[in-house]
This record gives structure tokens, C-alpha cells and sequence, in this order.
């Protein structure tokens, strides 16, 4: 054993003897006759069918803002505010056991008015993203299964509202691969804590590998989101590498032993997670390398931080974010879920008595997103890149609580995607009048799902995963592609 590598014989037997590194594997995989690029689950794949995006960027508003104060404007709400009216209503139903409660309308708190060459309706609670609608496919028939924040959350990042199941992400690190070698082909930046917390960016059955990486958490100041742990202090880079190589010849053996196991059908539980350790091992090593200068956005110019408000007190946080979606996006992430929210017992859009305090999350995110969009299409990703901006479910066109905030409504809602060959200037789809239920052209959060993979060469249905005795999928037995919102 070589002193130098800063532990004694007996610590680094301890610390790895149940670890497994990439290059053992990678050696006895070729000794097995397997291709090499078997040994990297992240490597890049090909899809079903040529493909329209290579990645997304997933801009989740937590807490679900309101879609009749954003993007989905309701003259008749105007017309009616103060009234009561009946509403047939899931969440009262659920509370209360009636349906058709009375409930008194209310009115949007912001104008709308008409932008671009589309002349889509905007509030002016998004006036910078506004300049962008001839660039945005606004889906306003959304509807999803779930009306409290957890299923909802679910059903919106793993196809589930009950049922532990993969993140979208991982089906799609599964289905593709990553771009990069050297970065993770998921990444989660500022997750929350609640409403499924990890499981939104979670692999449940899938291999371990797919698992998305986690930079940050919601509520944490976005400047100190990083990797732990990224760079190594006490030893040289040739050091760290004689040192994996040697956890790499321990390992072997162990790999060996558990083929042998897995010839005499001896079922292993941990054979997922001790495969993402074998390929995390020789991604760390390699993160180390380029990592850092990924996440490192102070050395973009000023003109960039100012396109995102970066340095700005309302939008510094989320302008953060967003560059860092961009960043990882040109390095080659595959998906990119950017989370804006704040602390677990409050999701930041969920204003039940207090839907002024939209205007304070609006003034965060819209400049950043705006910016964000500018930065994709000036260089030339935004064609190939998804970006998808929405929340878990809608608000009532009620009022609620003190007579100032709206309750859940995942019957009728709004998302918006750019880039990645959805129509541009495009709005699809209508609620009902009072903005209460997808009536026209419904779309269900499956139909979405399956609309994204498509555009990225995907087939909801072939990309499956054999599990407890049954083949399971992103969309689960349903969803359809939406062609209508394509190019």
C-alpha cells in the first residue's frame, strides 16, 4: 500500500471493499464479450426514430400558479366577479361531499393584454416572457389527476399520482443516454424537500444510474447550489487516478463473484444500486475535471447576468438557475429540471388567501425565463432544446379563503413549451368560460408526457421497463401524442 494516498491499509479496505469501480467492470465486460460502450449506462443511445430535441429544460413553478391570472384569459370572469355561482368542483367534492358548491367569482387582479404577431393574451404579471409568445406553444386544456399539491406533483414528474414510479427524467436518461460523459445526464437544481420531494427526480425500479442529480434545494440561496465534494483537496489528479485504478483491481473480484452468483440464479436487491456505484465512481472522476467550470457562471458577461437579472435582488435567485439550466444544457445535460419554489410547508404559487403574492413570484421567474429564451435562440440551442414551463394543476376561478386566493384546480390549466419543434405563436386547446374546465381539446399530463418523448425520437410505448412480472412506462396503459402542437 502507498503511503502517500493519505489512509492506512485497514481504513481503505473498510471504505472500499463494497465499492465497485468503472474500469474493473469495463475489463470484465470485455473478458464477457459485451461492448464496450455497455459498460457506461449513461452513453448516448438512439432513439426510436430520429429525433426533433436532444434535451429539456423543465422550468417547474411548485405550488401551481394561476392560469386565469397568467395565460388563460376569462372575460367572463370580469363580467361576473362578486356573483356566486355553481361550481362543479372535484376538490369541494372531495372535502365536502357536494358537488356544484356555490362560490363567488372572481375576477383576474391583473390586465391582459396582446402580444407578438400571434397576439396571444398575456397578463401583466409576466411582461417579459410576453415578448416572447410567437416563440411559445401555450397548451390551455391541460388537466391531471391529483387536487392535492403530493399526487399532483407526482403525476406531474413520475406519470403517478399513488404509485412510487420513475421520474420523467430518468425514463429519459433511460431511453438516451447522456450527451456528456463527463456530466450527469439528469439534473434536479433547487428541488424541494415536499410533496415527493427526492421521488421527483428519483429512478424508483429503474437502475440506479438514471438518478438525477441534485444541486441545491428550494429555498437555499442558488449562489451556494453545487456539487459536494466536487473537488478533491488532499490529493493530485494522478494520485486520484492511481487510487480509483486500485479500488478498480479490489473490485474485480467482487464483480466476478457476484456473476458467478447471478449464473446460479442467486437474486442480488442491491445489483441496481451497486451498478450506479461502478459507473458513478469513474463519472466522479471525470466530473472533477469539467464540472466545475460548468457550474461556474461568474465568468459569463455582464450583458448575460443582467439578461437574467442576475445581481438584481428580485430575480438574482432564479437568474441563477436559469443560467446554470443554460450552461448545462450546451454541455450536454440531457434534462434539466430548474425548480422555483421556496419552503416544503408553503409551495411558493399556492395562494389560497393572498393571490397578490403572485405578482412577488411572477417578478422572480419572469425576467430570468425571458432571458433565459433570448440566450437559448441567440445561440442556436433553442431549436433543439424543449423548454417547458408550468406547475402541478391550475387555480379555481373562485375566490377563496378571505375573498383574495383561489383553490387547486387540476380540471383545466395552462403549460407552455418552446423550442424543440412544438408550434410556435400557437395556443391549443380552451377552457370553459370561467376557466374551470378543459373543454376543447383536452390534453391529460399522459398526452403531454408523450408529446415530449416523441420530440425527442422517443416512443412512449416501446420505451418500457420489465418489473415485478409486467412491462411498465412513463405513460403508464395511456397518453397520446398531441401532433397539433407540432411542427
Amino acid at each position: 500500500m502507498n503511503p502517500t494516498l493519505g489512509c492506512s491499509r485497514r481504513d481503505f479496505l473498510r471504505n472500499t471493499a463494497c465499492g465497485f469501480g468503472q474500469v474493473a467492470l469495463a475489463g470484465l465486460l470485455t473478458e464477457r464479450g459485451v461492448a464496450a460502450t455497455s459498460a457506461n449506462p449513461l452513453a448516448p443511445k438512439m432513439g426510436h426514430f430520429p429525433a426533433r430535441a436532444k434535451r429539456v429544460i423543465f422550468l417547474f413553478m411548485q405550488g401551481g400558479p394561476s392560469h386565469v391570472d397568467t395565460f388563460d384569459h376569462k372575460p367572463t370572469l370580469d363580467k361576473y366577479d362578486g356573483q356566486p355561482r355553481a361550481f362543479d368542483d372535484a376538490r369541494a367534492l372531495a372535502n365536502t361531499g357536494a358537488r356544484g358548491t356555490s362560490q363567488r367569482v372572481m375576477k383576474s387582479l391583473w390586465k391582459f393584454n396582446q402580444y407578438g404577431e400571434c397576439g396571444r393574451w398575456v397578463s401583466d404579471l409576466f411582461p417579459h416572457t410576453a415578448q416572447h409568445v410567437d416563440d411559445l406553444c401555450v397548451v390551455r386544456s391541460l388537466h391531471t389527476e391529483g387536487i392535492s399539491h403530493g399526487p399532483a406533483t407526482l403525476m406531474l414528474h413520475c406519470g403517478s399520482s399513488v404509485f412510487v414510479r420513475p421520474s420523467f427524467g430518468s425514463w429519459i436518461t433511460y431511453g438516451l443516454g447522456s450527451e456528456n460523459e463527463n456530466l450527469p445526464g439528469f439534473v434536479s437544481i433547487g428541488p424541494s424537500a415536499g410533496n415527493g420531494g427526492p421521488r421527483n427526480y428519483g429512478t424508483a425500479f429503474l437502475p440506479a444510474a438514471y438518478q438525477g442529480t441534485a444541486l441545491g434545494k428550494a429555498g437555499a440561496p442558488a449562489r451556494d447550489a453545487t456539487i459536494r465534494n466536487l473537488v478533491g483537496m488532499e490529493l493530485t489528479q494522478p494520485m486520484q487516478r492511481q487510487q480509483l485504478d486500485l479500488i478498480g483491481q479490489l473490485n474485480a473480484e467482487q464483480v466476478r463473484a457476484r456473476v458467478g452468483e447471478a449464473r446460479r440464479k442467486v437474486v442480488d436487491p442491491t445489483a441496481s444500486e451497486l451498478e450506479a456505484v461502478i459507473s458513478s465512481y469513474e463519472l466522479a472522476w471525470r466530473m472533477e475535471q469539467v464540472a466545475p467550470a460548468v457550474l461556474d457562471i461568474d465568468h459569463e458577461t455582464r450583458e448575460t447576468h443582467a439578461l437574467y437579472g442576475i445581481g438584481e435582488k428580485e430575480t438574482d435567485n432564479y437568474g441563477r438557475q436559469c443560467l446554470l439550466a443554460r450552461r448545462m444544457c450546451e454541455s450536454g445535460v440531457r434534462y434539466i429540471q430548474v425548480t422555483y419554489g421556496d419552503s416544503t410547508a408553503n409551495p411558493a404559487w399556492d395562494q389560497h388567501s393572498d393571490l397578490p403574492k403572485h405578482a412577488f413570484h411572477a417578478k422572480a421567474v419572469d425576467r430570468p425565463i425571458a432571458g433565459l429564451l433570448t440566450d437559448l435562440k441567440r445561440r442556436g440551442l433553442l431549436d433543439d432544446t424543449i423548454v417547458w414551463w408550468g406547475g402541478e394543476f391550475g387555480r379555481t376561478p373562485y375566490a377563496q379563503g378571505n375573498g383574495t386566493g383561489r383553490d387547486h384546480n387540476p380540471r383545466g390549466f395552462t403549460m407552455w413549451m418552446a423550442g424543440g419543434g412544438f408550434r410556435p405563436g400557437l395556443a391549443y386547446g380552451q377552457t370553459d368560460d370561467w376557466g374551470m374546465m378543459a373543454v376543447e381539446d383536452k390534453v391529460h399530463m399522459h398526452d403531454l408526457h408523450a408529446t415530449i418523448l416523441n420530440q425527442l425520437g422517443i416512443d412512449h410505448e416501446r420505451l418500457t421497463y420489465r418489473y415485478a412480472g409486467r412491462n411498465y412506462r412513463m405513460t403508464d396503459v395511456s397518453g397520446r401524442i398531441v401532433r397539433e402542437i407540432l411542427t
